[in-house]
């Protein structure tokens, strides 16, 4: 019974989606108070309608309700809650009902607390309804998460075993709010675009929402690509795999749309730029969608195989898609002149760097698409892979590392570099020598790597001078820290969590250490200067699996004495072994270990040492941070 009244509910949320999405258009213009309530009211019921269906589903899952469909194929009895929970949306259907709540979350959370009450506002919403309309359709007539098996069947499938990590619960949310959230740039878009411009304001009101998505999907990118370092056992944190790159692309551009939307706040200009790059990443979101849910790639992170919903979710993607580009096409000749500036200024250089950053999105693009083209096109089947993407990363990361730094330190409209020349100097002379004192202590190096260590480093310190440059005006007050303005931060930490990755990228991959030894117990094995022992192995049960598990002793070093416990675990119930690696975390280095097969009477061990590679996850913490603090100054301003 409760999954039939979650059935029904989300067949009411689409209908009142579609009221959201209809009956305002006809009053948005002639009243627009009573159009925007009918919005509002219809984006709050759509919400809770789609909690409710939600509710009920985990409801399912939690009771190990077989005669569902879904629950059937990715749940167990003997599974844990917390991997009950996830479950939920651990799988296309629930996942995708995760995906309309968090669209209706939005617009119910725009309806609230929007601060213009206006025919813009009702038009956002509009936008927002049509969404709700397209992916409800979508679950409703193709990916029913509430479907029944008749008769129900006594035990479940089981969760795929890679997914069952504390990391699952967390991770697709965090990323499905920062895809979700570029809906709102998007509809604010359109909005402006459809002739209510909102008096140019669309870009102030715009930018908190783009600051949220951005915030969110940084922290699930870096939580998947921490999930995937230490789950699969490869001991890599990237692997270029095309779903990793379409959560990428809309993070690049989304970063291009988070700079250019302040130009055109701050300084009426580039307003243009910002449509296209609002329309762009969105649809950048919805072609993520489409790739892992198509069938058309086959990875650890697709969820269908089903043509009939692939061609579903790329008529959504294509009718979105195309009604921006027209809709923005139709109304460029009418928008007003952006106003000038000097390329020597703060515009200017978030340009050039906006320029940057939409020739990565595309070079990702290109090579994550161009398989598939030629796949689809019968032309046979090429794999592109990480040699591509470094070679085109590298020489555009170098300049926009070397001219980010520049641009919050140059005025708005006409800029000079002169009066900051001896702080930049004292910079770059830093980042000079920390950069051959890298070389000289840890060998050489080819020059393109040296080039991203140093241009790493004078973002970091360019970060620094941002800071103090920011600071200055405050500093009677710098021993009362907590009353500093939260906007003093937020892009010195941003920039520094960037050039923070970079440096652990750089570290992690050019120093790394790698073994694969056959030992029997007591060996000794040695890596990067680090002694341990192979102690044997030994069979434990967990709650729904069995492991083999094996033991090694550090015989050197700061952890001398401890014990680090690889396992390899078989679960049953879904007939799959996973690879569960051990790992010592200093922020120094991790040591990484992997038990494999019987080689004779003895184990197969594999062992990795990743210098400095916690950098990675601490310089995504550091952006979010950043962009939390501007987000901060959005919501007390408001």
């Amino acid at each position: 019974m409760i999954a039939e009244l979650g059935h029904f509910v989300l067949v009411l949320a689409l209908v009142v989606a579609a009221v959201q999405a209809i009956a305002p258009i006809y009053l948005a213009r002639t009243a627009p108070d009573i159009a925007l309530s009918i919005a509002s009211r219809a984006s709050y019921l759509q919400f809770i309608l789609i909690l409710l269906a939600f509710a009920a589903l985990s409801y399912g899952f939690v009771r190990s309700d077989f005669s569902l469909a879904v629950v059937f194929a990715n749940s167990h009895v003997a599974k844990p809650l917390i991997y009950k929970i996830a479950g939920v949306w651990g799988n296309h259907e629930g996942s995708m009902l995760l995906w309309v709540l968090i669209v209706a979350a939005y617009g119910a959370a725009y309806a609230r607390f929007t601060d213009t009450k206006d025919s813009f506002a009702a038009r956002v919403l509009i936008v927002q309804g049509w969404l709700g309309v397209a992916f409800l359709a979508f679950l409703l007539f193709t990916s029913n998460p509430f479907a029944r098996l008749l008769p129900a069947p006594f035990s479940g499938q089981g969760l795929t075993p890679i997914l069952q990590d504390p990391a699952l619960a967390a991770h697709p949310p965090l990323l499905y709010a920062g895809y979700v959230g570029f809906s709102m740039a998007y509809a604010f878009a359109l909005a402006a675009l459809t002739g209510a411009d909102d008096g140019g304001n669309w870009a102030r009101r715009m930018r908190p929402w783009i600051l949220t998505a951005w915030i969110f999907l940084t922290l699930g990118i870096a939580l998947g690509s921490y999930w995937a370092y230490y789950e699969l056992g490869w001991g890599g944190f990237w692997f270029w795999d095309p779903v990793e790159n379409a959560s990428l692309m809309p993070w690049l551009a989304g970063t291009a749309l988070l700079h250019s939307a302040l130009v055109a706040e701050k300084r009426d200009t580039l307003k243009k730029w910002t449509l296209l790059l609002a329309i762009i990443t969105f649809a950048l979101s919805l072609s993520g969608t489409f790739l892992v849910r198509s069938g058309v790639l086959t990875s650890v992170h697709a969820f269908a195989n089903d043509p009939e919903r692939g061609l579903f979710i790329l008529a959504i993607l294509g009718g979105f898609s195309l009604a921006g580009f027209v809709l923005y096409g139709l109304r460029l000749p009418r928008l007003a002149a952006d106003k000038p500036f000097q390329p020597v200024s703060r515009e200017g250089l978030l340009l050039v760097n906006n320029i940057f950053l939409a020739t990565a999105t595309v070079t990702v693009f290109l090579g994550t698409i161009y398989p598939l083209v030629l796949d689809a096109l019968g032309m046979g089947k090429i794999s592109v892979g990480a040699p591509y993407f470094n070679a085109v990363f590298a020489p555009l990361t170098i300049p926009f590392a070397l001219l980010l730094p520049l641009g919050p330190l140059l005025n708005w409209r006409a800029g000079s570099v002169k009066p900051l020349q001896n702080r930049l100097l004292l910079a770059a002379g830093a980042a000079a020598l920390v950069t051959c004192g890298i070389v000289l202590s840890r060998g050489a190096a080819s020059v393109m790597v040296v080039a991203l260590f140093a241009a790493a480093l004078w973002l970091l310190f360019g970060a620094g001078l941002d800071l103090a440059q920011r600071l200055g005006p405050y500093r009677s007050r710098l021993i009362k820290f907590w009353t500093l303005p939260a906007n003093a931060f937020s892009a010195p930490l941003a920039h520094a969590g960037l050039a923070v990755m970079l440096l652990g990228i750089l570290a992690a991959t050019q120093w790394r250490a790698e073994i694969v030894v056959a030992a029997a117990p007591n060996q000794q094995i040695n890596i990067a200067g680090i002694s341990l022992r192979y102690d044997g192995l030994r069979e434990i049960d967990g709650p729904n699996y069995r492991a083999e598990q094996a033991r090694l002793t550090y015989l050197t070093g700061r952890h001398q004495g401890t014990h680090i416990f690889p396992e390899r675990r078989f679960y049953e119930a879904e007939r799959a072994q996973t690879t569960e690696a051990a790992i010592t975390t200093d922020m120094t280095g991790h040591l990484y270990a992997v038990v494999g097969e019987t080689s004779g009477d003895k184990r197969v061990l594999r062992l990795w040492y990743h210098p400095y590679v916690a950098f990675i996850w601490l310089g995504a913490l550091l952006m979010a941070l950043g962009g939390s603090f501007a987000l901060v100054t959005r919501l007390r301003r408001a």
